[in-house]
């Protein structure tokens, strides 16, 4: 049970940090501390969890997703964590929440078509 747990647990920062990895509205020119990039990744994860059961992203998830330092997610993104990922649906996501989702965008090892 404790392991079930453990993986949607993954596979829920997975999604959500994917979210952010697609789009670029919002690029900082200096990039953030470890420790912002650590809140701000956890800020997003506690915001859009229902995202991960199948639920449209609320508007607290939207707004996180929108302020979110892209370069604090991107440097965590694996070929493994993004196997998991329906890119798809997380561009459709991303763009619902008003956060554009520019063309052939590389974030970790995904680049979105």
């Amino acid at each position: 049970m404790a392991e079930m747990k453990e993986a949607r647990s993954w596979i829920m920062i997975i999604m959500i940090v994917l979210f952010l990895c697609v789009c670029t509205n919002n690029i900082a020119s200096a990039a953030p501390s470890g420790a912002k990039c650590k809140l701000e990744r956890k800020l997003v994860i506690n915001a859009c969890k229902a995202v991960l059961y199948g639920k449209p992203p609320s508007a607290d998830c939207c707004g996180r997703i929108r302020v979110t330092d892209i370069q604090c997610v991107c440097a965590v993104i694996t070929p493994k964590l993004a196997a998991l990922i329906d890119l798809n649906r997380t561009i459709r996501i991303v763009q619902g929440c008003g956060r554009r989702v520019p063309r052939h965008f590389k974030c970790g090892s995904i680049t979105t078509p």
